[in-house]
């Protein structure tokens, strides 16, 4: 399913246009973002948590040559699911 399927599921599933589904999905989208750039977890229960992680900086190798590289230090997005999401499909 992509973007387009997910606008199209929640427009037939709330009765909204597909106008009104494609701007409720971004405006969740963009609530969700928002909060995990500032650093707040996202909470959604028993669908699952978005949160962010730091990773530490690292040196890597370059598969082609073998050259050594440094990798940056960033921040990661992250997703747990919750209990009702991994239940329905397992």
């Amino acid at each position: 399913m992509n973007k387009g399927d997910l606008i199209e599921s929640v427009a037939n599933q709330s009765g909204l246009t597909k106008a009104d589904a494609a701007r409720a999905v971004d405006a969740v989208l963009d609530a969700i973002t928002g909060s995990l750039m500032q650093g707040t977890k996202v909470t959604l229960p028993g669908f699952g948590t978005f949160s962010t992680s730091k990773r530490a900086a690292r040196t890597g190798r370059n598969p082609s040559t073998g050259a050594t590289i440094k990798i940056k230090a960033k921040t990661i997005a992250k997703f747990k699911p919750g209990s009702k999401l991994t239940d329905a499909v397992n």
